[in-house]
């Protein structure tokens, strides 16, 4: 469910009441733990953190005009999304993250590539998650990333 909305309080107003506290509560969660360098906003209908063209001026390979995406956070249809591009670029940061999310939660890993699904806001690891936005700086995301495009 790609969102009109311009700007992250925007696109939180916008948000069934069953979905806000937990948008709202990731949405805090990450910024409060996201390495210096990424920036926060609203880019491909949701709330994401990008590396600025000020720090990675090619932007996103596919379209460059835009800031190179990292991690993200929507409403979608039937679930709360969470996309982290590291996780997929990176096995260890994966590997790490299957294992850790086995300690967080009773509930299946529901994941595929760098989307992280939940139906309900109660099986979300927000601490989970906040040691996640921790693990990777904006260089060493910009390295990954580069050797990810140029297989």
């Amino acid at each position: 469910m790609q969102s009109e909305a311009l700007t992250i309080e925007d696109y939180l107003a916008e948000l069934p009441a069953d979905r806000k506290p937990a948008l709202e509560k990731l949405f805090a969660i990450l910024s409060k733990n996201i390495p210096a360098g990424f920036q926060s906003g609203i880019g491909y209908g949701h709330i994401g953190f990008v590396v600025p063209h000020e720090l990675y001026p090619a932007g996103y390979h596919v379209t460059p005009h835009l800031p190179l995406p990292f991690l993200g956070i929507a409403s979608q249809k039937n679930h709360i999304a969470v996309y982290h591009m590291g996780i997929y670029m990176i096995p260890e940061l994966l590997a790490w993250f299957t294992e850790e999310f086995r300690k967080h939660s009773k509930k299946k890993l529901d994941i595929g590539k760098s989307c992280i699904r939940f139906r309900k806001e109660a099986d979300i690891p927000f601490e989970l998650f906040a040691e996640l936005a921790t693990k990777i700086s904006v260089d060493d995301y910009i390295v990954a990333y580069e050797k990810s495009t140029k297989k």
